[in-house]
């Protein structure tokens, strides 16, 4: 292992059997003794299927990971996503030797702290003060050690006055909080964090994230973070892999990462006629949507710099003149707002019938990535008369520049300004 590797996986694969505990019957297990002092293959390596919560398994074994290889650089901040029974809390298990993999092998240079589950580690009947000491001991350090950081971890954790309570009486977020104190301030190689920081408020998160990119930007630590909140993700991790089905999807920059396990909920709507159900209205009725490059090309993909076209039908029901206007909300894939645009600025009169409204977005504005048209309302007199929801989705992919720094995939817009050289 390189001297800057700090971490290595290799080929770590972990089988169960579904519907028992460990291994399953005794015949099993002595098939399975029988093959190693004969020198043979596990015959349940041979068997088993993938991870895929969502269908029906015909075999009594699932691999929950499946040949998973990869490596971790000191004061590297590793994130691990992907979707609920993909692998991730099997993996960190199985990293921190909780469990045992099936096949494959681990390597690894220093103390490990984990923070898998809320209390995991904690004994219920001690103080919050005697569980600090006990985590300590069993991270390996000593009475004196421990001693000299209690200060630091009480305080971090914000729960001095209950430090010398049984933890049993603590709430969800008050273990956590002392959990994560815990875990951070000992001095670890490598911390391995799970979904656990999701239960803690929001002041408790962002110090939480700050506290992990200390460890990993100040003190050169490792840091191996699983989560759902793809902004904190973002935010702290370096790289990212994505698991998907107990296999590994991908390996790499953590934009890129992200952006592939989005892909998995994603798909390319660019053009709905619109369900009546969805949106019927005594006053009007949206009929049908669509999204796409201003210019058409064979392949119909939308590039970074190409300018949009956003077409909207709809039939006004009601007889009479009135005023209407058609509003629009444009999300990106994590769900902030990147803009919202109306067109009952122009104050257009119609009347019963049918209607079309076209909206363009400049070309050089939007960036590469995915993005909802999450909300289309038809306003009238400074109220929403009818409206749908997440009607489109589309992918604005990039474009090979070639010559120059294109700026990663940073921000939702990317506007080319107009330069000029004075000197």
């Amino acid at each position: 292992m390189k001297d800057d590797v700090i971490l290595k996986v290799e080929n770590l694969s972990k089988q169960y059997r579904l519907g028992m505990v460990g291994t399953g019957t005794i015949s099993h297990d002595l098939n399975r003794f029988f093959a190693k002092i004969r020198g043979k293959e596990d015959p349940y390596l041979k068997i088993g299927e993938s991870n895929d919560r969502s269908t029906k398994s015909d075999s009594q074994y699932v691999w929950a990971l499946k040949n998973i290889n990869f490596e971790v650089k000191r004061g590297e901040v590793l994130g691990i996503i992907g979707k609920n029974g993909a692998g991730k809390s099997t993996l960190l298990k199985v990293l921190s030797k909780v469990t045992g993999p099936t096949t494959g092998s681990i390597k690894s240079k220093g103390r490990i702290a984990s923070l898998l589950e809320v209390g995991t580690g904690f004994h219920p009947e001690m103080t919050g003060k005697e569980n600090i000491f006990l985590n300590g001991a069993i991270l390996g350090m000593t009475k004196k050690e421990i001693a000299d950081k209690l200060e630091e971890i009480v305080s971090f954790s914000g729960c001095e006055r209950y430090v010398n309570t049984p933890v049993k009486r603590y709430s969800s977020g008050m273990k956590v909080r002392l959990a994560f104190a815990v875990a951070a301030h000992l001095e670890p190689d490598i911390l391995i964090v799970d979904e656990v920081l999701a239960v803690g408020d929001a002041e408790f998160q962002k110090k939480a994230i700050g506290k992990m990119q200390d460890i990993s930007g100040t003190d050169g630590r490792t840091v191996l973070f699983v989560s759902h909140n793809m902004a904190a993700v973002k935010s702290l991790c370096t790289t990212g892999m994505v698991l998907r089905n107990g296999v590994t999807q991908f390996v790499g920059e953590i934009n890129n990462a992200v952006t592939e396990y989005l892909k998995q909920f994603t798909e390319d709507k660019r053009e709905i006629s619109i369900p009546l159900d969805a949106n019927n209205h005594d006053f009007a009725q949206f009929i049908h949507a669509k999204v796409g490059p201003l210019k058409e090309r064979e392949n119909g993909l939308i590039l970074e710099g190409d300018a949009l076209k956003l077409e909207f039908e709809f039939f006004k029901k009601e007889k009479g003149e009135h005023i209407l206007g058609i509003t629009f909300h444009i999300h990106d894939e994590l769900g902030s707002l990147v803009f919202v645009s109306s067109s009952f600025e122009k104050e257009n009169v119609v009347n019963e019938g049918y209607y079309k409204e076209e909206a363009i977005i400049p070309e050089n504005l939007m960036n590469e990535g995915v993005y909802n048209i999450s909300r289309v309302i038809l306003v009238h007199n400074g109220r929403g008369v009818c409206r749908v929801k997440d009607i489109l989705q589309f992918e604005i992919i990039p474009k090979n520049r070639g010559f120059g720094y294109s700026g990663g995939k940073e921000g939702v817009v990317k506007p080319k300004l107009n330069w000029k050289r004075i000197h």
